[in-house]
């Protein structure tokens, strides 16, 4: 498979990787849409998106320490918080070309359910989690430390939230507080996508993610470039 040899990793177990590219949609189309006594998501990636993201977020957390062995846990936090986000997450999984090997159900893939972020990013933390389970931490980190090394290089100093970076800016200059809006949601339930507004400095700008939390941020920092600031620290 393509992927396994952009991920530098063939799996002894490919039915792992299989798994890890099941979206729950795919796996219930698989059943024949009988669920009985299955388990809600039973035969789709997110048992192993489950522990991928605690992988991820250990093997992070190590490289950062031997990266940046000054910085104390506030500035680790801010770093580790921006490299394991959905949208740095979904970046990656692009550049991968995950998106084309996910497996999902002929109506959502016909609604770009298979390129959502939300979508995408589970699907990379569900291969970090197969790549665990089939070879162990090593193999997880090689890929870790590989995928990431351009986003990591290219943060010389710790990222501020976009939310927090966009109130200082506006207070910076006399003006109100930031205001956010949920204007729309819409998607499945499994892979919802929220649309927010934020509106400050005299302008306003909208933000599209799978949690309003996640758009909020993105929204704060669409805006942010629109007034020339700047999210990072």
């Amino acid at each position: 498979m393509a992927l396994q040899e952009r991920l530098g990793y063939r799996f002894a177990n490919p039915s792992l990787l299989q798994e890890a590219l099941t979206h729950r949609s795919a796996a219930h189309q698989k059943a024949g849409g009988r669920r009985r006594n299955k388990a809600k998501g039973a035969g789709s990636n997110e048992r192993l998106e489950f522990i991928g993201d605690r992988v991820l977020g250990l093997l992070m957390a190590e490289l950062l320490l031997e990266r940046f062995p000054g910085e104390q846990e506030g500035a680790l936090g801010s770093r580790l918080a921006h490299l394991v986000s959905r949208a740095t997450l979904a970046d990656i999984a692009d550049q991968l070309g995950l998106a084309d090997a996910l497996s999902v159900a002929e109506h959502e893939a016909r609604a770009g359910v298979q390129t959502a972020a939300n979508v995408v990013a589970d699907g990379l933390e569900a291969v970090l989690g197969a790549v665990f389970l089939d070879g162990g931490l090593a193999p997880a980190r090689k890929i870790v430390r590989a995928c990431w090394k351009r986003i990591l290089d290219a943060q010389a100093l710790p990222p501020k939230d976009p939310k927090t970076a966009l109130q200082e800016w506006v207070l910076g200059r006399g003006q109100g507080l930031p205001y956010y809006e949920t204007i729309g949601a819409d998607g499945p339930s499994h892979a919802p996508q929220f649309v927010v507004q934020v509106s400050a400095g005299g302008d306003s700008a909208q933000g599209c993610a799978g949690s309003k939390r996640a758009a909020e941020s993105s929204a704060a920092a669409t805006l942010l470039e629109k007034l020339g600031g700047s999210h990072q620290g």
